[in-house]
């Protein structure tokens, strides 16, 4: 799915929120969405490094986007549902969602982790995307009822398909949201709103730098070698693919 080449303007007029916008490959995928011909809303907490997205989108000539500095760790349900009344009244739409924004915790045994670490991870990976899905479902629902389809985009791991010693809360998180992408796609099934989870394996991010601090990154993938495989998902030609994981590095 590297391959995939896709056309110049494959996302013209679409509006698309990306979370964790500011870095790695939230960062890449905004910039590229943008550059395909996206209106981004660029969601994170650093306000700088939205700030600098926004940025290089205006230099590059895409789309001009919205920026929304927010606390995943902290926020609550009348936020989520804020934005989305906001995002109905500034774009009247809303095409795709990229929950790209996630909290490794640290990676130690089981019996050893901290409840305060584990009620983070959960919240940024798990809680949040479940209440911002919400808040975000009729508006995507009507989108798709009127342009066709509309896509929520989730981020997996392989460690959220088969569990791996002292990955603990982070593993556990991203099994719960590759069932939460089975349960909505099975839902949303004749909706027109597609569900699908990324796994993009490897990829040199400051994410992956934590987590393994003696690898050389150069021998990774970049966000963006990744990026025909986010287009390929956010675009037309992934029509009637739905409910899947899709693996951006097969072993």
């Amino acid at each position: 799915m590297l391959e995939y080449r896709a056309a110049p303007q494959l996302l013209a007029g679409k509006v698309i929120l990306v979370t964790g916008a500011g870095d790695g490959i939230g960062r890449e995928a905004a910039l590229t969405y943008a550059a395909h011909g996206a209106t981004l809303i660029l969601l994170g907490r650093s306000v700088a490094k939205l700030e600098a997205t926004f940025d290089a989108i205006e230099a590059a000539g895409g789309p001009l986007p919205a920026i929304v500095p927010l606390d995943l760790m902290h926020a609550k349900a009348a936020d989520y549902r804020g934005l989305a009344d906001t995002f109905e009244r500034q774009f009247g739409r809303l095409d795709g969602v990229l929950f790209n924004a996630g909290q490794l915790g640290t990676l130690c045994p089981f019996e050893q982790i901290k409840e305060h670490e584990w009620d983070e991870v959960m919240q940024v990976n798990v809680k949040s995307e479940f209440l911002m899905t919400q808040a975000l479902l009729p508006l995507l629902r009507r989108t798709a009822k009127a342009q066709g389809e509309a896509v929520l985009l989730y981020t997996s791991s392989s460690v959220g398909r088969k569990g791996r010693a002292y990955w603990g809360s982070y593993a556990v998180s991203k099994f719960a949201v590759e069932g939460m992408m089975e349960v909505l796609a099975d839902e949303l099934e004749h909706t027109g709103v597609r569900v699908n989870t990324i796994n993009p394996g490897g990829t040199r991010t400051k994410m992956r730098a934590s987590a393994f601090p003696a690898e050389d990154p150069m021998n990774l993938k970049t966000p963006a070698d990744l990026m025909p495989l986010y287009l390929y998902l956010m675009g037309k030609e992934s029509r009637g693919q739905s409910g899947k994981t899709f693996v951006a590095q097969p072993k």
